[in-house]
């Protein structure tokens, strides 16, 4: 098959095209910008374009296919050359679903976690032998792409995000999907540019609850209320798996997770990504790995690019960076450093970079998430703002969002670089939390 991609620089995008090109497809593709680590990926493979930009001559009767990534608008004018041929139009999900629709689909959704599960889960398949395919939100450690499609697989492992497909397309992703197992690990308030109220968001949860078939599984946190209320819409003969925070302990700075009168030392912590591994071993066992099996091997599970990765430590220090922009993911994420290493000084530093966390009125839903820090920082780029069209807000304004007076509210990388090296000293962990990149701040704190 012949398959071109409208916006083959994004991170799901170029994953999907090297996907196929592995699975023999003839791949071409353009975009305005591709930055790396997809043009090194795309240049590797042959795959790059030669050329930045769209070129409507691209776009012909021999295509097969265009799939087109959520990064391009309406009117694009390939898209529109495609449309006027009449080609077959796919969004990344869709066409994942036609690649997945005679296997057994694997969704992962909420609005936290569902990354790290999914990584759990595929990590877990791995070391067991269980051949699956799979899309996956981040790069994984034993994984050198973030979309696997093959033949042979009867599982596919699907990372459900809920925000929109394409600009052609405003279902969420993981309605798309269909899933046969599916997971929700939470539900809290999101992307509410949008969805623009709490209710409307919790609705999309419950139309994902309702697609799955009879005789199939939903694995739920039935610790968070409205995912144990969306649990209820799960449709006759499906298969309620709730799940719960498992016994666990930390010693030395090190987690052990109890079960059948055993214990499991493990490479991750934090009370969320016990609950976490929980979801994760329920699917597994929907799956047909036994529990035993599944301990021996999230032993080994290291964690997911982004997700309280470790990026610097010396004797008495450490540096984390984790994906947290929500206010869930930031108080979760706080909490489990500090649960952790409760003797070291916890600095942590988040930046506001979303559509939502930009917005004046929902940051308001960031009240108390950074409490448990010894020293709060809130960053965000004036620069951000004026892409997004968003109005500027002042350092009052965010405190007072955060109810946290004592909380230091930066736009400036240069000033948030020198705020950081005053404060890290000995005995200190550092929690950097964002889905940007802080303007590009250097985090070489360490030395």
């Amino acid at each position: 098959m012949r398959v071109h991609f409208i916006a083959i620089g994004g991170s799901a995008m170029h994953n999907l095209a090297i996907a196929l090109h592995r699975k023999g497809y003839i791949i071409t593709g353009s975009d305005d910008e591709i930055f790396d680590p997809a043009k090194s990926r795309l240049e590797k493979l042959g795959m790059l374009p030669d050329e930045i930009g769209w070129f409507p001559s691209r776009i012909s009767n021999e295509l097969d296919a265009v799939i087109l990534g959520m990064h391009a608008k309406e009117d694009n004018p390939e898209l529109q050359k495609a449309r006027e041929l009449g080609l077959k139009i796919y969004s990344y999900p869709e066409f994942l679903y036609e690649q997945a629709k005679d296997k057994t689909r694997v969704v992962i959704g909420g609005s936290h976690g569902k990354t790290t599960i999914t990584a759990m889960i595929l990590h877990v398949l791995k070391e067991t032998g269980v051949d699956a395919d799979y899309m996956v939100g981040a790069q994984l450690e034993g994984f050198d792409v973030m979309v696997k499609l093959s033949h042979e697989a009867k599982f596919m492992v699907i990372e459900g995000d809920e925000y929109l497909t394409s600009a052609l397309d405003k279902r969420p992703k993981f309605h798309v999907y269909q899933p046969d197992i599916a997971l929700i690990s939470g539900i809290a308030w999101d992307h509410v540019n949008v969805f623009p109220t709490l209710d409307f968001y919790i609705e999309q949860f419950r139309i994902f609850t309702k697609m799955i078939p009879a005789g199939g599984s939903l694995v739920y946190c039935a610790e968070d209320e409205i995912v144990k209320q969306v649990s209820q819409s799960a449709g006759e003969g499906v298969i309620l798996k709730p799940y719960f925070l498992p016994e666990f302990y930390v010693q030395n700075g090190i987690t052990f997770i109890s079960h059948d009168n055993n214990k499991t030392e493990l490479k991750i912590f934090g009370r969320h990504n016990m609950q976490n591994l929980e979801g994760a071993r329920l699917v597994c066992e929907s799956i047909g790995v036994s529990s035993q099996d599944f301990y021996n091997a999230i032993a080994s599970f290291s964690g997911a690019s982004k997700r309280l990765e470790l990026i610097a430590k010396d004797e008495t220090r450490a540096i984390y960076k984790d994906f947290a922009h929500s206010p869930s993911k930031l108080k979760a994420t706080i909490n489990a450093v500090r649960e952790q290493f409760p003797q070291r000084k916890l600095i942590a530093c988040m930046e506001l970079h979303t559509y939502s966390s930009l917005n004046t009125e929902f940051m308001k839903e960031y009240r108390n998430t950074m409490n448990q820090a010894d020293v709060a920082i809130v960053f965000y780029s004036k620069h951000a703002l004026e892409i997004k069209r968003l109005p500027l807000f002042t350092v009052e304004e965010v405190k007072s969002a955060f109810a946290n007076e004592n909380l230091h509210v930066l736009n400036n990388s240069q000033e948030l670089q020198t705020l950081l090296e005053s404060v890290f000293t000995n005995e200190s962990s550092l929690l950097m939390m964002s889905s940007g990149n802080f303007d590009g701040l250097k985090l070489d704190l360490i030395k």
